[in-house]
């Protein structure tokens, strides 16, 4: 086959399953038929590789939006552009889907990429006055009850400004990107997802007045966690989970770094949003 001009090395990370291992193989073939180097990652560790990574043009993700989560928070700092592959259900991120892929992909690779740069989140966890945790997400920290708890209370500053305390079953800080995720079910807006803002949403608040607030992103939010014996967990991307304790402080601020997603050129957003959320 003749060689596609723009791209001499795209790699692939894969879902965790034998059908997306299968396709995966068919895909790196397929590449390499084009004269495109390829590898084919099956876990977190070759994917951090920066060796691994040296020279990729373009990271290809084969599973669904959860896969490409994982994927892009790892690459990020490389400037690596991905794109989804969607072998889920749902696929908000994921811009191919299995069936058309091969076809679609020999479209994108013969010319520049079409690039959404978003925004991303840096949560940093504090304990006792020392930095337990740090990470870079996509979508969205969250802060929620453990299933058993009865509610979870807690302190919103803006810097070192207080806003208010929630009482309720958490509060989702979140990304435009991640405003049709969580954010989205527990009541907050649909945000352009290349704007840069903090989405702040309260998730089922105890006192209804308690709405959503969309925020700059000129200084942090800081999240107390203020009431004793209460169970309560810090979830980055729906992902990673860590138990907090009484007096626990989240910092959350907006990530030196940025997702960048390929887009299909004659896709847009609202296309996206028609098709998934069933308008009409």
């Amino acid at each position: 086959m003749k060689p596609l001009p723009f791209y001499k090395k795209v790699n692939i990370f894969t879902k965790a399953s034998d059908e997306a291992r299968k396709f995966s193989r068919r895909l790196k073939n397929w590449l390499n038929s084009y004269a495109i180097e390829s590898n084919v990652f099956e876990n977190l560790a070759e994917l951090e590789n920066e060796k691994n990574l040296k020279g990729t043009d373009l990271l290809l993700v084969v599973g669904g939006d959860g896969s490409l989560l994982i994927a892009t928070r790892r690459v990020a700092r490389f400037n690596i552009p991905v794109l989804g592959i969607n072998l889920g259900r749902l696929g908000f991120l994921t811009e191919l889907n299995e069936y058309d892929a091969f076809e679609k992909l020999e479209d994108i690779l013969s010319k520049p990429l079409c690039i959404s740069r978003r925004m991303m989140l840096r949560a940093i966890l504090y304990r006792n006055g020392k930095k337990i945790l740090e990470a870079d997400v996509l979508n969205d920290v969250v802060v929620n009850k453990a299933i058993l708890a009865r509610i979870v209370d807690v302190a919103v500053y803006v810097g070192d400004t207080y806003i208010t305390t929630y009482n309720g079953d958490g509060i989702i800080i979140s990304t435009p990107n991640g405003s049709t995720g969580y954010a989205l079910s527990a009541g907050g807006p649909i945000v352009y997802p290349m704007m840069e803002i903090f989405l702040v949403v309260p998730i089922c608040p105890h006192t209804l007045t308690d709405r959503p607030l969309i925020l700059p992103t000129l200084e942090p939010i800081k999240i107390k966690l203020v009431a004793e014996e209460k169970d309560a967990w810090l979830t980055l991307d729906g992902q990673e989970g860590t138990q907090l304790q009484y007096g626990d402080e989240i910092i959350v601020k907006q990530s030196p770094y940025f997702a960048h997603l390929v887009r299909v050129p004659y896709k847009n957003y609202f296309d996206i949003l028609r098709d998934k959320l069933d308008w009409k």
